[in-house]
């Protein structure tokens, strides 16, 4: 049984990592303060911009009739096929004048503590490098393209916004409780890799998804995923893919249900009774779940990318 360890909920300072909580080993470079945010945004090159218009253009082309419809409509809010990197000055206003939300340049992944201390004060930290031609295809480390691209439009949604401070506030607790990993996996399957349902049909709201063109397609086409509706304390149990498609992916039926099932769950109880590690394995089903497809597993069954097996 989990015991919560001493932290105080000012989600003004920069919360202190306790002894005995882990916490990915990340070494901040020397230029940085403790809110590892970069003084300006990179002064990116002709050909950086050329990248972004074309990571633009593909998924512009796949994500119509996919994408959800706050997605799609932040985009059209924000602008984005404006020519190059976005200026992060100008999406903080405009975002800012929307919900509030403001952008900051990172210079790569960030402790858990500082990206719940900016989330939980409506700042987004986006990756201020953008991937090479020759990662033109995937990217493992999230950049600028993955982030503005995929997180931003979201945020131009007042009840997704809500969700995300409430997602950083929710990192005290978790510190305290040291289950990083469970509070991990509900961002994982829902700010990055979730489905939204909507009249039309399933559509994504996942950045990690909307950022890229295979999955776009395998997520809601794929034999291979299952597709389960979300049920908050089973996803914080469950291990997940990073490096790869997705085994499962999980479904809300509204950013307001996401809302109720997080905010509204008494979170001590659950960490109370959350194992150290994951219960389930990623492509599992358990009695619990309310299944829209069960998947044949045939992508990773043979090998998934690795193998160079086609996504089914």
């Amino acid at each position: 049984m989990a015991t919560p360890i001493a932290l105080t909920e000012n989600f003004g300072i920069l919360p202190q990592v306790s002894e005995g909580v882990f916490t990915a080993p990340l070494r901040r470079p020397a230029h940085l303060a403790e809110d590892w945010v970069e003084a300006a945004q990179r002064q990116y090159s002709p050909d950086d911009h050329a990248i972004w218009d074309a990571l633009y253009a593909r998924q512009t082309d796949i994500l119509p009739g996919r994408a959800c419809s706050a997605f799609m409509t932040g985009l059209e809010k924000l602008r984005l096929d404006r020519g190059g990197v976005p200026e992060f000055a100008r999406l903080s206003a405009e975002l800012g004048a929307l919900t509030g939300w403001s952008v900051v340049p990172v210079p790569m992944l960030i402790p858990d503590h500082v990206f719940f201390w900016h989330l939980a004060n409506r700042r987004f930290p986006a990756g201020n490098f953008i991937r090479t031609r020759a990662s033109f295809d995937y990217i493992e480390e999230p950049d600028v393209f993955h982030d503005v691209f995929g997180h931003v439009p979201m945020l131009t949604d007042p009840v997704f916004a809500d969700y995300m401070q409430e997602y950083g506030r929710a990192g005290w607790k978790a510190m305290r409780y040291n289950r990083l990993k469970a509070l991990g996996a509900l961002y994982w399957y829902t700010v990055e890799f979730g489905l939204i349902q909507e009249a039309e049909g399933l559509r994504i709201y996942g950045a990690g998804i909307l950022s890229g063109p295979q999955e776009a397609v395998f997520a809601l086409d794929g034999q291979s995923p299952n597709r389960i509706m979300l049920n908050v304390d089973r996803v914080m149990r469950t291990d997940y893919v990073i490096s790869d498609l997705q085994p499962t992916y999980f479904v809300i039926d509204s950013f307001a249900d996401l809302y109720h099932q997080t905010v509204e769950r008494d979170f001590d109880r659950l960490y109370r009774s959350l194992a150290p590690g994951f219960t389930y394995a990623n492509a599992a089903l358990i009695d619990v779940d309310d299944v829209l497809h069960r998947g044949t597993q045939e992508y990773h069954l043979r090998g998934g990318r690795p193998s160079g097996a086609r996504p089914t």
